[in-house]
C-alpha cells in the first residue's frame, strides 16, 4: 500500500474532486481529475483568447506532449507510434479502413460497445466479415485455424475485469497465421504496467477517460513502426507531410511514419485536460498503483465477504474494480446512487472500483449500504 502520509500529500492535489459529496467508487469508469486539469485547460483558453490563431503553436506542443507520455505509459518505442484519436472507437475505424478489401475480423462476445458496436455496423453493411468467440485465448487461437486478416480483442474485459491470458502468445499466434492484432488496451493503460513493444500488436486503443484521469476524447491509437507505411482512408489534412504549407501534391505527400495515421484539424483543447492525469499517474507509477489497488481491492472483498457478500475480480487476474453478480445489478447502482455512492452496472454485474482517492472509512459505509440492500426482501428474491 502507498504509506499514509503520500496519501495525504496525493489527496491534496484532488480537492476540487474530492470536494464532491458521496463516496465514488466508479474510478474505473470516469477517473477523477487532480485540481491542476482545470488550470491546464484554463491556459490554452487563454492562449486563445490572446493569442488568436498562434495560440496553435501552444496547442500542437500540449499535443506533443501528450503523445509521448502516453507513448511512456504503454511502452510504445516512440512517441510518434500514439496517435490521438477522439475514442477508442474511432482508432478501430482508422484501422478498418486501412484494408483495401473487406477484412475478415475475428473477436469475441466481451468487446466493450464502443467496439463491438462498430465491428457489428461494418459487419451489417458488408464491410466486414466478423465471428465472434468466447473471450478465451484459447478459443481465439482454435478460430485461427480459418483465414483472418485482423484480431481484436480487450487485454482486460470491461464488464468482468478479467485479464486475457497470454495475450504475448495470442499476438504471435494470429502473426503466425497471417492476421493482424488490434488490442483493446483501455482497460488496462495506467491500470496494470503495459509493455506494447513487447506484446508486438499491430495496434492498440486506449485512452485517458479512466485511469489516468483525462476526461471523455482524450484518446488515441497504437500503430507499430511496421505498420506506420500503412494507408487508412479515415484521415485528413493533419496527415499530409506539411500541413500548413497548404500543398495539393499529386500523388498526396503524406507524412512519414505514424503522423501519416493523424486526422482532421484536432481538438485543440483535449490534450491540455489529459496532460495533468498522465503526469500524476507517471508520477507515482502504475507498478505502485497496481499494488495498492489490489490490497484496496482485496480489503473491499473482505469487507463483503463478512456482509455476506460474494464478489470476483479481487485477485492479480483481473483489473481495477470488483464485481458483484446480481440479476438486479442495475436497480442495486441506483439505490446505492440515491445514497450518496456512486458504482455502475453492465448487465447483471455490479461493478465496485476503489482508487487511491477512497479512504478506509467510504469502503466500509459502501459495504454497509449494499449488505444492506442485498438484505432488504427487494433484492434477496
Amino acid at each position: 500500500m502507498i504509506p499514509a502520509p503520500e496519501l495525504a500529500a496525493i489527496r491534496a492535489r484532488f480537492t476540487r474532486a474530492l470536494s464532491a459529496p458521496g463516496i465514488y467508487l466508479a474510478n474505473h469508469s470516469l477517473g477523477r481529475p487532480p485540481d491542476r486539469t482545470a488550470e491546464d485547460v484554463a491556459a490554452a483558453l487563454e492562449a486563445w483568447y490572446r493569442e488568436r490563431g498562434e495560440a496553435w503553436h501552444r496547442w500542437l506542443a500540449a499535443r506533443e506532449r501528450f503523445r509521448a507520455l502516453v507513448a511512456q505509459l504503454v511502452g510504445a518505442p516512440a512517441a510518434s507510434a500514439i496517435v490521438p484519436r477522439a475514442s477508442a472507437g474511432q482508432g478501430l475505424r482508422a484501422v478498418l479502413a486501412s484494408f483495401d478489401t473487406p477484412p475478415r475480423v475475428l473477436t469475441t462476445d466481451e468487446e466493450f460497445d464502443s467496439i463491438d458496436f462498430v465491428l457489428r455496423a461494418w459487419h451489417e453493411r458488408g464491410r466486414l466479415r466478423l465471428v465472434r468467440v468466447p473471450a478465451r485465448t484459447e478459443a481465439l487461437s482454435a478460430a485461427l485455424a480459418e483465414r483472418f486478416d485482423l484480431v481484436v480483442v480487450s487485454t482486460v474485459f470491461y464488464a468482468s475485469g478479467r485479464l486475457l491470458e497470454d495475450p504475448t502468445a495470442l499476438v504471435a499466434h494470429a502473426h503466425a497465421a497471417g492476421a493482424l492484432v488490434l488490442l483493446d488496451v483501455y482497460h488496462h493503460a495506467g491500470a496494470l504496467p503495459l509493455d506494447l513493444a513487447t506484446l508486438d500488436a499491430d495496434f492498440a486503443v486506449g485512452g485517458s477517460y479512466k485511469y489516468t484521469r483525462g476526461g471523455p476524447g482524450a484518446a488515441w491509437l497504437y500503430v507499430h513502426p511496421r505498420q506506420q507505411g500503412r494507408r487508412t482512408l479515415e484521415t485528413g489534412w493533419f496527415a499530409a507531410r506539411a500541413p500548413f504549407a497548404f500543398e495539393r501534391s499529386d500523388p498526396i505527400a503524406w507524412a512519414s511514419g505514424a503522423d501519416a495515421w493523424l486526422e482532421a484539424t484536432p481538438a485543440a483543447l483535449v490534450p491540455f485536460q489529459a496532460l495533468a492525469g498522465l503526469e500524476f499517474t507517471l508520477e507515482v507509477g502504475v507498478a505502485r498503483l497496481r499494488a495498492h489497488h489490489l490490497a484496496q481491492k482485496r480489503a473491499l472483498a473482505e469487507r463483503l465477504r463478512a456482509q455476506g457478500v460474494r464478489s470476483e475480480g479481487a485477485d492479480a487476474a483481473h483489473g481495477q474494480f470488483l464485481v458483484v453478480r446480481h440479476r438486479q445489478a442495475r436497480r442495486l447502482a441506483e439505490r446505492l446512487a440515491a445514497q450518496g455512492i456512486e458504482t455502475d452496472a453492465r448487465g447483471d454485474r455490479l461493478r465496485l472500483g476503489p482508487d487511491l482517492l477512497n479512504t478506509d472509512d467510504e469502503l466500509d459505509a459502501a459495504v454497509w449500504a449494499l449488505g444492506a440492500l442485498l438484505r432488504d426482501q427487494a433484492f434477496s428474491t
